[in-house]
């Protein structure tokens, strides 16, 4: 039995969360170039990071669509269940970096670092939100749910 498409959309986000923000470190460690790390320009690496984890997603998502879906794409309760589980799962990680942001900029830090943690946040989210889901499918949801 193959997995549902939802599953196979999760491990396409994991692989996008796992790969992506090591792809932005490096982007932003190489144009760094002797600065120090809160003057290096991390808009555009950041920019650059998150339209190509878009574009990949999409990609992605397509090629098993056309490839793998033989019965379309067909939610049933069980699936908006997992993804409502996950999504709150994830959602920590979302306020977290949020936390993290508005507190650096309580303490008026460098854009750079506010950014970061924001970011990080996504990424977090991203990852968390996608081994929920994949955990769910693969053991059922927690009882307590």
């Amino acid at each position: 039995m193959s997995s549902p498409p939802e599953e196979r959309s999760a491990w396409i986000m994991l692989v996008l969360a796992i790969v992506g923000y090591p792809v932005y470190l490096i982007l932003l460690l190489t144009g760094a170039t002797g600065a120090a790390l809160p003057e290096a320009d991390f808009a555009w690496p950041m920019i650059w990071t998150v339209a190509g984890s878009v574009a990949a997603s999409v990609v992605l998502h397509a090629l098993f669509r056309v490839y793998t879906d033989r019965d379309g794409n067909t939610r049933d309760e069980r699936d908006r269940l997992i993804g409502r589980w996950a999504d709150r799962a994830a959602y920590a990680f979302v306020v977290a970096g949020a936390l993290a942001g508005l507190v650096l900029a309580m303490l008026r830090a460098e854009p750079f670092w506010i950014a970061n943690a924001i970011f990080l946040g996504f990424f977090l989210s991203a990852a968390l939100g996608s081994v929920a889901k994949i955990v769910a499918y693969r053991r059922g949801l927690p009882s307590r749910w």
